[in-house]
């Protein structure tokens, strides 16, 4: 395992990646030694830095939760990470491109809680009933380590490669729609590029929330009430550049529109 100097040098190194919206050296190629937790513990300390510096935390994403995904990456286990209250957007809004290092966007609903969720043995009626809506969302997919030859701890010290995330209006309880087949079409520029349904997401997408609640209990951690909790995408990403205009349509459950400036 790597030594908590190297973690917080590390932690340091993708501060200023995203300050500059730049890209360093895989941390694998430089330390294969490197381990799962290791990159946890990397993500913590530049979580701390960030709400430190004054970003406030308003939820976290689950990644590689679907077949999807696991194919698009190579890698086969599901990780999360941190969001703050500025990477959040609205349908209709315009996205900067320069506030990223590259930009690919996912298709996701997100979970928006009542309660606290806490592990470590949270089970997806768990998830259900801590669960005040669902709304859509799309996931800005943003990489501040380079992307050939990543592993899983790589992205996970990468903040499981979160960018930002674009929310629509459609609010729903999840009595209210039957959420494994909720449906999305995505469109570039008018283009269809990616369809699929929820249920690619372990099944169910909230099986994701109750995985989370459990994973991140061992640091002595929950979810909290009011958080969004993004599941997961259930397409494969698909790579946007400025002037690009994506919308999303998830049939019951409204529409996403964004446009990359």
């Amino acid at each position: 395992m790597l030594d908590d100097a190297t973690i917080a040098a590390l932690a340091a190194e993708l501060a200023e990646a995203d300050r500059t919206h730049g890209v360093i050296p895989r941390i694998t190629a430089r330390h294969p030694e490197a381990t799962v937790e290791d990159s946890y513990a990397i993500q913590r300390v530049w979580r701390d830095r960030m709400t430190a510096a004054g970003r406030r935390l308003v939820g976290r994403k689950i990644g590689l939760t679907s077949r999807a995904m696991q194919q698009a990456t190579g890698i086969a286990e599901p990780d999360y990470g941190v969001m703050f209250d500025d990477t959040v957007f609205r349908s209709g809004d315009g996205v900067p491109v320069d506030h990223f290092s590259n930009v690919r966007v996912e298709v996701e609903l997100a979970f928006v809680l009542k309660e606290p969720l806490a592990g470590p043995d949270a089970t997806l009626a768990d998830a259900l009933r801590a669960t005040d809506y669902v709304v859509p969302a799309l996931e800005i997919l943003n990489s501040h380590i380079e992307l050939e030859g990543r592993t899983i701890v790589d992205t996970i010290s990468d903040n499981a490669a979160y960018g930002a995330m674009v929310l629509g209006e459609t609010r729903r309880r999840p009595d209210e729609v039957d959420l494994p087949w909720v449906p999305a079409v995505l469109r570039k520029n008018g283009e269809v590029e990616e369809t699929g349904v929820a249920a690619g997401v372990l099944g169910h997408p909230a099986t994701g929330v109750a995985w989370l609640a459990n994973k991140i209990h061992p640091h002595g951690d929950r979810l909290e009430a009011g958080e969004i909790i993004l599941a997961g995408s259930f397409t494969r990403p698909v790579w946007v550049a400025r002037g690009d205009e994506v919308l999303c349509d998830y049939g019951p459950m409204g529409t996403i529109s964004c446009r990359f400036i």
